[in-house]
């Protein structure tokens, strides 16, 4: 087969993952019959059926499940080609993809405003996800991670700050429960977390340290937790940063070491160098000095 059928060939494989014509034409931005004539042109290209028709739509057939998994390789590679294509060249253009924790929105939104004006013809997209972005398919050109040293091979890892979390309520809720000591935990309200296995340390603790039924609150973002704080709902973390400029919270206890995070810059070796990712890594270095965090 050559290079030309690659037009029919991605949208079987549309069709093969979404499993209907309709969804494969939208995503591919064509009418359904460009879809049908695709399908019914490779079929008689390779002289078999890779579909079974059916009312709800179109399951592959063995010969169609071999096609998905080789065309998706191609399509992963093509993805991953066209992300280090975007990041070359030797302007700071085009679009900056960044994937960070939603708690640093605060401080990292107003850092990017003023990237944006040294730069005005950058577009930056900043992404708040609670999955790993895959740096070697061109998802994004820097990724703030926190926790663990990230040990994915190809990225370049540099640290970036160490944040401090701190255990706090409001004025109000301490006036009515009173504040935190080892023998009352159980009598008290915590906001915890929507993860079964939290990987955050503090998490972790409050996992070990407080009763089930003692968590009146949940929420998988670290801006709520810190919302429901100050609503008085209950006691939670909070970034020591943001603790500080929220002047009516208490601490509850005293931070512990353990409950820190480390905050890590991460880039694939592939656009480290590239001037675009470069300016921004060492714009985010100079920037974090002036940021009130440990």
């Amino acid at each position: 087969m050559a290079f030309d059928d690659w037009d029919e060939i991605r949208t079987a494989y549309q069709v093969a993952r979404l499993g209907t014509v309709s969804g494969a034409a939208e995503v591919l931005g064509v009418h359904h019959a460009t879809v049908i004539r695709h399908i019914d042109a490779l079929e008689r290209r390779l002289g078999v059926k890779l579909f079974q028709r059916h009312a709800r739509g179109y399951t592959a057939t063995e010969a169609g499940s071999d096609l998905l998994k080789v065309a998706g390789s191609a399509e992963d590679l093509f993805t991953q080609l066209a992300g280090r294509i975007k990041g070359r060249g030797d302007t700071v253009t085009g679009e900056l993809i960044v994937t960070s924790l939603d708690s640093l929105s605060a401080l990292l939104v107003p850092a990017i405003a003023v990237f944006q004006r040294d730069h005005p013809d950058l577009r930056v997209r900043l992404v708040t996800d609670l999955r790993l972005f895959r740096l070697e398919y061109g998802e994004a050109h820097v990724a703030i991670r926190a926790g663990a040293l990230p040990d994915e091979p190809d990225n370049v890892v540099q640290p970036f700050f160490t944040q401090r979390i701190r255990l706090c309520a409001s004025p109000d809720y301490v006036a009515r429960f009173g504040m935190l000591d080892d023998t009352n935990v159980a009598q008290h309200r915590f906001i915890g977390s929507t993860l079964d296995t939290p990987r955050a340390p503090y998490l972790r603790w409050m996992a070990d340290m407080v009763p089930e039924e003692a968590v009146f609150f949940r929420t998988s973002d670290m801006a709520a937790v810190k919302e429901a704080v100050v609503a008085g709902v209950g006691i939670g973390f909070v970034a020591g940063w943001d603790r500080d400029r929220t002047g009516e919270l208490i601490d509850m206890l005293p931070s512990m070491e353990e409950w820190s995070a480390r905050i890590w810059l991460v880039t694939h070796m592939d656009l480290h160098r590239t001037a675009k990712v470069q300016t921004f890594l060492r714009f985010l270095k100079d920037q974090v000095k002036g940021w009130p965090v440990d």
